[in-house]
């Protein structure tokens, strides 16, 4: 129930801010429109903890994210000095690697965090399997086993 509420807040907020128009008419409609929505996404049964991860909103906000803007900074500061360089000192590659994480929110945190940081790509994702495009080789070589991975399996914990 808090996942259908709290996707019907979301709904209704985001049709806010996108509608500009606050008369009363046009909030019954957007409250009909974010009702259904839930109505038919509980109806499918795609509302579930996956879905809409409450229980990691403390522990990602605290310790996850700003440690994630650390990283982005930092790596984009390192492919920035790159570009710059006379030289382009890139070294592109693919890496295969097997990621720690055992759900799939968890691997969609790691796939996505890894984008999420300049110089790298994950190209495709399956349980137990990363491909992930690097700027470089050091790079590539610094994903398996990395401390990205071991905060995501953090994260992902109950």
């Amino acid at each position: 129930m808090l996942q259908a509420m709290s996707l019907l807040i979301a709904l209704y907020a985001f049709w806010l801010l996108l509608s500009g128009f606050y008369t009363p008419p046009f909030l019954a409609f957007g409250a009909l429109c974010a009702v259904s929505v839930v109505f038919i996404a509980k109806r499918m049964d795609v509302i579930d903890r996956e879905g809409q991860p409450f229980h990691l909103i403390l522990r990602a906000l605290l310790f996850y994210w700003p440690w994630l803007a650390k990283e982005i900074m930092l790596s984009a500061w390192d492919v920035s000095k790159r570009v710059l360089h006379p030289r382009l000192p890139i070294s592109p590659t693919l890496v295969e690697f097997t990621p720690s994480q055992k759900t799939d929110l968890g691997l969609v945190i790691h796939a996505n965090s890894i984008t999420l940081t300049p110089g790298t790509i994950s190209v495709e994702v399956e349980p137990g399997r990363f491909l992930v495009h690097a700027l470089t080789r050091e790079g590539a070589a610094g994903l398996a086993g990395s401390e990205m991975d071991r905060r995501c399996s953090e994260l992902e914990k109950p």
